[in-house]
């Protein structure tokens, strides 16, 4: 099971942290290009404040669970991601981007395995 919650983490860590630099760097016109719509009519420094906090969720995901310094933050990250899904899911249903409903739906998924998987072990 270790194995598993480590390549969910990877998994997780990996996506938030890309879109997260995505949403601190690049113009809202760059984003929808890349796919990311959900950034559709969003303030500047609302964008950016999204980006800095998936950038903070990657590492909370990943870093407190491995150095074993606050390991409780991983599972509480994994949590935030799957609020995070749940709140972007329908915002791209709406665009009836159904592709990008499923990969909400299959990090949903992840995150919550993360938040229950590594908050039984703690």
């Amino acid at each position: 099971m270790n194995t598993i919650l480590w390549i969910a983490q990877a998994i997780l860590a990996a996506a938030f942290f890309y879109s997260g630099v995505n949403k601190t760097i690049l113009s809202e016109q760059q984003l929808i290009a890349k796919g990311q719509t959900g950034v559709v009519g969003k303030a500047t420094g609302t964008i950016r404040l999204i980006g800095i906090s998936e950038i903070l969720g990657a590492i909370g995901i990943i870093l407190p669970w491995w150095i074993n310094v606050l390991p409780a933050l991983t599972p509480v990250s994994a949590a935030c991601f799957a609020i995070i899904m749940l709140l972007a899911a329908p915002i791209h249903y709406r665009l009836k981007e159904f592709k990008n409903v499923l990969v909400n739906l299959t990090l949903l998924c992840l995150a919550i395995l993360v938040a229950w998987g590594r908050g039984r072990q703690l």
